[in-house]
C-alpha cells in the first residue's frame, strides 16, 4: 500500500509539472495573442491613414486633370482665333526670308555700285 501512495504521489507530481508548463505556456501564447493583436490593430490605424492620403492624393490628381482639359480646351480656342501661318518647313520660313532679303540687299548694292561706274 505504501508503494501505491508513493507511486501515486509520483503521478501527482508528474500532472502538476505538465498542468504548470501548460498553463506557462497558455500564457506565453496569451501574451504573444495581445501583442499581435495591438499590432493588427496598429497595421489597421495605419491602413486607414494610408487610405486617406490616396483618397486625397486621387482627389488632387482629378482636380489637376480638370484644370489640364480645362486649359487644353481653352488653348484650342485660342489657336482657333489666330491666323494660320505656314509652317516652318514651308518655303517662306523665316531662314528663306532672311536668306532673301541678304539676296536683295546684295542686288540692290550691285544695282548701286553699277550706277557709279556709268
Amino acid at each position: 500500500m505504501l508503494n501505491e501512495l508513493e507511486s501515486l504521489s509520483q503521478n501527482i507530481g508528474r500532472l502538476i509539472a505538465i498542468n504548470e508548463r501548460q498553463q506557462q505556456a497558455r500564457h506565453a501564447l496569451e501574451e504573444q495573442l495581445a501583442q499581435l493583436r495591438q499590432e493588427n490593430e496598429a497595421a489597421h490605424a495605419e491602413l486607414a491613414l494610408l487610405r486617406e492620403e490616396r483618397n486625397g492624393l486621387q482627389a488632387e490628381r482629378d482636380a489637376l486633370v480638370a484644370k489640364i482639359d480645362d486649359a487644353q480646351v481653352r488653348l484650342n480656342a485660342i489657336l482657333e482665333k489666330l491666323p494660320r501661318a505656314k509652317g516652318p518647313y514651308d518655303s517662306d520660313s523665316q531662314l528663306d526670308l532672311l536668306a532673301s532679303q541678304q539676296e536683295g540687299r546684295a542686288t540692290d548694292s550691285a544695282a548701286a555700285q553699277h550706277g557709279e561706274d556709268a
